[in-house]
């Protein structure tokens, strides 16, 4: 079993990782606070210093093991580890404030060298936490879990990574409760693994499931004949087991946490958008004729067709109601100003108003016109779970945007890279990742393929 051996300690590597994390966490705010203190005074006030430390310190401790600060899929992406760090840095620095407030002691410490010790520590914090991104994954390699993959007479697939194993050479093939040998050899090469999983032939999966049930491991068969059916988990009826293809709409929960953000985000920009979108709809009219906006159907929620608004930014003659057109890089029927509209992504805003209407939410699937193809193919009939990604509002950007895949679907890989992106974004969604969408937008709007 030696040669597992490095997959197996990935669990004790994880836990380095993570103490290395909070300690240097620790650092950096204890190194703020110093840099503050020789900043304020060109001396390190230790009594200030430790008495601001003393109270902080062990409130971050706490709230950043409460968020999961220091969990290793939050510390292998950097937005999400500095956030987080932030976030219990930010909380810890205001609970201190409160208790200096209700103890009566903020004569006791500096209030301007608090100040510069919380934004250095925020940033140290964010400097550091996008650092380990590219120290934890050397560390850690190519995945941070140990997963065997065993394979069982089948052929091994290429995707498993680096704990895919042959199951004869471990003395596995098929093997039965009955053999006491089996039974010992399953719980070695099990042993220090996050999870088991097992590829074998189909004759073979009963022995396997009774094999698997005795680890103290968490374990699964693969059924490749269920891929295409892209079930989201397994339920029982009557006694026997279902396949869990779709799981609704978000729950009500969820579903009023985005619509309160999206009115958080679009009610304060609106009297600063509404002037704008006046003079834009101004320039519109007077750089060709015909009517400033230009409303479309759209596909929307639960496929349930909708009148997208946007800037009218092509002559009226050539507008394509349907969208069996797309927008090319030099399309003739584009007005001068929808050019620039185009490139810059305003022609976009007034679909502010279909947000406010619940058409429509700031973060999600962007919605396509019922005529929209790549490669002469309407998008369904290029992946039929095109209509899943239905499932919540489309929104103003989203996943796909960011990513870079925008303008014109040419080629089928256009739309299958969205549709991914799509649902991934759907099957994760949380409304950090809305928070992050909105702000790497703003990265992404000039962009190469906006024409």
């Amino acid at each position: 079993m030696a040669g597992l051996t490095p997959l197996a300690n990935k669990r004790r590597r994880r836990a380095n990782l993570s103490a290395w994390a909070m300690s240097v966490d620790l650092v950096c705010i204890s190194l703020a606070f110093v840099i503050a203190s020789l900043f304020r005074a060109g001396e390190i006030d230790l009594d200030q210093v430790g008495r601001i430390l003393l109270c902080t310190l062990p409130i971050y401790l706490g709230i950043a093991l409460n968020n999961q600060s220091h969990h290793v899929k939050i510390l292998l992406n950097g937005f999400k580890s500095a956030w987080r760090a932030g976030t219990a840095f930010a909380f810890s620095a205001a609970a201190m404030l409160l208790i200096a407030f209700f103890m009566k002691i903020g004569e006791d410490f500096s209030r301007l060298l608090f100040g510069f010790g919380t934004v250095f520590a925020l940033i140290l914090l964010t400097v550091w936490r996008n650092l380990l991104v590219r120290i934890g994954r050397r560390y850690l390699g190519e995945s941070p879990f140990a997963n065997l993959c065993i394979y069982d007479q089948v052929p091994r697939n290429t995707l498993s990574g680096e704990g895919s194993i042959d199951a004869s050479a471990f003395g596995l093939s098929s093997p039965y409760p009955s053999d006491p040998v089996a039974v010992s050899n399953l719980a070695h090469v099990a042993q220090g693994m996050d999870r088991v999983i097992v590829h074998c032939q189909p004759a073979h999966r009963m022995q396997w499931a009774s094999m698997l049930r005795s680890l103290d491991v968490p374990s699964e068969i693969v059924t490749p004949e269920l891929t295409d059916l892209h079930p989201l988990g397994i339920s029982h009826r009557s006694g026997q087991a279902s396949l869990l293809l779709s799981g609704g709409p978000m729950p009500w929960t969820h579903r009023a946490l985005k619509r309160a953000f999206d009115l958080a985000v679009t009610l304060p920009v609106m009297p600063i958008l509404l002037p704008f979108l006046g003079i834009v709809a101004l320039m519109v009219k007077l750089d060709s004729p015909g009517p400033a906006f230009f409303r479309q159907e759209r596909i929307g929620l639960g496929n349930r067709k909708f009148h997208i608004l946007k800037f009218r930014t092509m002559r009226v003659e050539a507008t394509d109601a349907n969208g069996d057109r797309s927008a090319a890089r030099d399309d003739d029927r584009i007005t001068r100003l929808g050019r620039i509209l185009r490139q810059t992504s305003i022609d976009e805003l007034p679909q502010f108003l279909n947000v406010l209407t619940g058409c429509m939410s700031i973060v999600g699937p962007r919605p396509h016109a019922m005529g929209s193809r790549a490669e002469d193919a309407l998008f369904w009939d290029i992946d039929d779970r095109y209509w899943h990604r239905h499932s919540v509002k489309p929104g103003l950007t989203g996943l796909a945007q960011i990513r870079g895949y925008r303008g014109a679907t040419e080629m089928k890989l256009d739309l299958t890279n969205r549709l991914q992106s799509d649902l991934e974004y759907i099957a994760e969604w949380s409304l950090l990742t809305d928070v992050r969408i909105i702000l790497q937008t703003f990265s992404v709007l000039f962009h190469k393929n906006a024409f």
